[in-house]
């Protein structure tokens, strides 16, 4: 906590609610407005899908990652299971549903699940999200894919 003087009192400045910054990530993840999401993560934050690849460093590899994945995953959302709160962190139990083009051209909507371990800074910036999937559900969507 931040303590400062004001006209001889001690007041402190109340660090963001992890509930809300959480609720503001998650509302802004929905637009899919990719420069809205990446200004949710600091400057040098760092994403990391838990899928094989490596993490990516800074904002601006954050938002063009997540526009990739918007790219190959049309109409992406999720549904929420559980959110745990510590004061600068969340863990999000959730679902991934987005549409997979077939061989056909036809969309089909796909789900896979996912854990999101996320911590924010006394700013109430993503300073790291690490976003683990379950594999073998994407794995059979994309073999259903065609």
């Amino acid at each position: 906590m931040i303590q400062a003087q004001t006209l001889g009192s001690v007041h402190r400045e109340k660090s963001p609610d992890i509930r809300d910054i959480c609720q503001n990530y998650l509302a802004t993840f929905s637009t899919r407005n990719i420069a809205a999401i990446a200004k949710n993560h600091a400057v040098d934050g760092t994403f990391w899908l838990r899928a094989g690849g490596p993490a990516v460093k800074g904002r601006d590899a954050i938002g063009a990652t997540f526009a990739g994945f918007f790219a190959q995953w049309p109409n992406f959302g999720y549904e929420v299971h559980r959110t745990l709160f510590t004061e600068r962190q969340w863990i999000l139990d959730w679902t991934a549903t987005a549409d997979l083009r077939q061989a056909d051209g036809t969309l089909r909507q796909v789900r896979f699940d996912c854990l999101d371990v996320v911590d924010v800074d006394a700013d109430g910036l993503v300073v790291r999200k690490d976003t683990f999937v379950d594999l073998v559900q994407v794995q059979a969507a994309r073999a259903l894919g065609g």
